[in-house]
Formats: C-alpha cells, sequence, structure tokens
C-alpha cells in the first residue's frame, strides 16, 4: 500500500483558465480531494499524466509497495508522465483543488513538455493521478520558519511563482518580507494578496533585469533582526543566492531553505532516467 501519509487519488479536470499570459491554471475536483490536507503553501505533489493516446494515466495498483518502486517498474512507454507542481489552491469544502503550469518562451520549432501540452490541451472531464498527502504535517513543503523569526527572504522564478503566493497569504499581519520574484514578461507579475510588510521586486528579463544574485547583493535595505529565507527556482540561481545570503550576508545556513525546481538545459525526464539509473 502507499506509504502514508501519502496516497494516490485520481482527479478530473473541471475548467481550466490563464492567470497571465505564461500560465494555465487547472482546477481538479474529485471526491478525493476532501481527504488532501496540507499545512504548508509551498506543497509538492506528484502529477500523473496520461500519455498521447491514453484517456487516463497507469498508475501502480494500490497494494504495489512503495510508490517510488511501483511506478519505476512500469513499462516507461506507458506508465503515466510524472511531473512535480506545488498546490496553488486546496478548497476541501469543494472538492477543488489548483495546480498551475507554465507555459515557456520556445526556439523556433521546439515544442513544450509533455505536462504543459497536456495542461493546454486539457478539457473538462479529463483525467490525472496525484500523489497526495492525508496529513497535514507531511514532508512535501519546506516553507517552515522557526520561532524567533523576524523577516522574511523569498525568492524564486515562474516556477516557484504559485509557492511565493501561497507563502505570502499565510504570512502573519505585519511581518517584514523582502521578495525578489524573476519572470520573462512583464504581463506575468501577480497580484500577491498578503497581510505581512511585504516589498516585492519583480526582475522582468524582457525589461533587463539583473540577476536574482546580482539583485539581492545590492539591496542594502534589509530589516533588522533574525531572517529565515526560501529560495526556489532553477537550480544554478538557487545555489548562487544561497552562496551569496551564507558567505557574504552571514545568515545561518540553518535559516535558509533552498529547493531546485528544474536545471537549465535538462528536462525532468532526464533527471528522472538518471535517477532510475544510480
Amino acid at each position: 500500500m502507499t506509504d502514508a501519509p501519502f496516497q494516490f487519488f485520481t482527479l478530473k479536470v473541471l475548467r481550466t483558465t490563464r492567470p497571465s499570459p505564461s500560465f494555465v491554471r487547472v482546477t481538479f475536483g474529485g471526491e478525493d480531494v476532501a481527504r488532501t490536507a496540507t499545512a504548508g503553501r509551498d506543497q509538492r505533489v506528484k502529477l500523473f499524466l496520461p500519455r498521447p493516446g491514453q484517456d487516463a494515466p497507469v498508475l501502480p495498483g494500490p497494494d504495489d509497495g512503495h510508490w517510488w518502486d511501483a511506478w519505476r517498474a512500469l513499462d516507461p512507454a506507458v506508465r503515466g508522465v510524472m511531473r512535480t507542481y506545488t498546490v496553488r489552491e486546496l478548497r476541501r469544502e469543494t472538492r477543488e483543488l489548483d495546480v498551475d503550469f507554465a507555459v515557456h518562451d520556445l526556439p523556433p520549432g521546439a515544442e513544450e513538455g509533455p505536462a504543459t501540452q497536456w495542461a493546454l490541451n486539457a478539457a473538462p472531464g479529463a483525467r490525472a493521478g496525484i500523489l497526495a498527502p492525508i496529513h497535514d504535517e507531511n514532508a512535501g513543503y519546506d516553507f517552515r520558519p522557526p520561532d524567533g523569526t523576524d523577516w522574511i527572504l523569498l525568492t524564486g522564478d515562474e516556477s516557484a511563482l504559485p509557492a511565493v503566493a501561497g507563502i505570502l497569504e499565510s504570512l502573519p499581519p505585519g511581518m517584514p518580507a523582502r521578495v525578489w520574484i524573476a519572470l520573462q514578461h512583464a504581463a506575468d507579475r501577480w497580484e500577491l494578496p498578503t497581510k505581512a510588510d511585504a516589498r516585492v521586486t519583480w526582475l522582468v528579463r524582457d525589461e533587463s533585469a539583473p540577476t536574482t544574485e546580482d539583485a539581492i547583493r545590492a539591496a542594502d535595505d534589509l530589516p533588522a533582526g533574525t531572517p529565515y529565507a526560501w529560495i526556489a527556482g532553477e537550480s544554478a540561481t538557487v545555489k548562487a543566492v544561497r552562496r551569496h545570503l551564507v558567505g557574504e550576508r552571514g545568515i545561518d545556513r540553518k535559516a535558509v531553505k533552498f529547493t531546485g525546481y528544474w536545471r537549465r538545459g535538462t528536462s525532468e525526464d532526464e533527471l528522472l532516467r538518471s535517477g532510475e539509473d544510480a
């Protein structure tokens, strides 16, 4: 059986919307959504999507043992396409779950990855699978500022924007927060509701913005007190920002949570294959 507190659920697409030009928001529904739980606003889940010609993704059975080994044992040409996403919004009372898919700028002749292609074409009733937590406390979220945190630093790119938005919504009133978000297009700036004392800097590549690392390095008005930093996005950028915060700013490395959501020049399928071969 799937290791608790995560279980496989079946979802159906209820609707899709475009919160901004570079994102597709897919709203999923299903009776099992009411069982999904999380205490974190950067909650990661595994989505399993059907391959071309399939009506639903091929998933491990409920009694196939540890989910990763069971999924890996399936025929790679048939098993569901697995991708990691952040839950943008969970509404258990109405059994709805939102996931935002980023649409990328691609060179001529290139195609979006299978997950983005699926989201762009998803129609109501389309089926997907999800491996999701059933307990609030689980290992699938990272934003955990300890007691004694005086202010929050958040930074990410398009891949981290749904998590940043959720974290900002969850911050207590008046909490100082400094936020840097890198985007390709100015039109993808979202409204980011929060009760925190948040200062958001948008780093728009179309407008020749500096890199995230350089922008943070140039900041000379960070709040006083003990910070907690959450960094996510492209792997090399995440590592560079962490080195700056720990090495140059002197922030306690235990107070810097960093996660590489993707790696430039490497697809998630390639990363998965390298993990299987390890």
